[in-house]
């Protein structure tokens, strides 16, 4: 079972890239989890139809300790399991520990126990690397290895790196592993050619470049992913060549972040901050 994390700058699209990679992976015959670690618990809602799925925290609140695992997860696109940590009530609680309490109550109801057979687990984690919280699949080994989903935006780019310091930190003792970035198109100018270079001044490579296409929103509004909306549109190709690309990855680094200035440097270089 490999265990996968997505991370990047909020906004950037790792929920929308991690479930349309998930329905890639699916359409392979792979068997997938898909573990939200967002409080907005948006991280499932395209392979469940739009459900808005109860959050292994709202159910622990609701109805105590006596939870059972069909209570937090639920069948989605292609039998994928779906399930979403959520959060605390606004303004109580720290949002990072409930992904401990979620993963840790997942864990003891044999969630990824050998009978599911799960060929991959997906965490898709909120935003940077800031808090202890959101680092946990990385800092305690629930992940193995990292995509990072950026663009050629300058604070995108500065998330990227960040994360690549939190991978960098745990690298030793929890064995994570940077597989790689994935590019989210934002349509800068020389985007592609920039993430090629950032990802092999980290030590990485660029495993995809996802090309901006407004089907992807339609798809959305429908509440599916792209694979499942129409699967014969050239975006739906694009997440395919993505989970083939995940799947056969033998890239695994301990990356190497770039300080501010050299980061700078490069966006002054592809014209970015010109």
């Amino acid at each position: 079972m490999r265990k996968v994390a997505i991370y990047g700058k909020g906004g950037i699209g790792k929920s929308t890239t991690t479930q349309n990679t998930v329905a890639g992976l699916a359409e392979m015959g792979k068997k997938v989890m898909v573990i939200g670690c967002d409080p907005k618990a948006d991280s499932t809602r395209l392979l469940l139809g739009g459900l808005q799925q109860k959050t292994v925290l709202d159910t622990l609140r609701e109805e105590g300790e006596e939870v059972e695992l069909e209570d937090i997860i639920k069948p989605g696109y292609k039998n994928t399991r779906c399930t979403e940590s959520g959060g605390p009530e606004p303004g109580v609680g720290c949002a990072g520990r409930g992904i401990i309490t979620s993963v840790n109550l997942l864990e003891q109801l044999g969630a990824f126990d050998d009978e599911w057979e799960l060929d991959y687990v997906f965490y898709d984690v909120l935003g940077d690397v800031v808090c202890g919280g959101f680092a946990m699949p990385i800092r305690d080994g629930k992940a193995e290895e990292i995509y990072i989903v950026c663009s050629g935006e300058m604070m995108a780019m500065y998330a990227a790196n960040n994360i690549c310091k939190g991978i960098l930190k745990y690298a030793d003792a929890g064995g994570v592993r940077l597989g790689g970035l994935i590019c989210n198109s934002r349509n800068v100018d020389n985007e592609r050619q920039m993430i090629e270079e950032l990802a092999k001044k980290i030590g990485t490579q660029m495993i995809h470049f996802v090309p901006r296409n407004n089907f992807v929103q339609r798809a959305e509004i429908n509440r599916q992913t792209v694979i499942e909306y129409d699967p014969t549109h050239e975006q739906a190709d694009e997440y395919r060549a993505l989970a083939r690309k995940i799947d056969e990855n033998k890239m695994f680094v301990i990356p190497k972040p770039l300080e501010i200035e050299e980061l700078e440097a490069l966006l002054i270089e592809f014209g970015i901050a010109n």
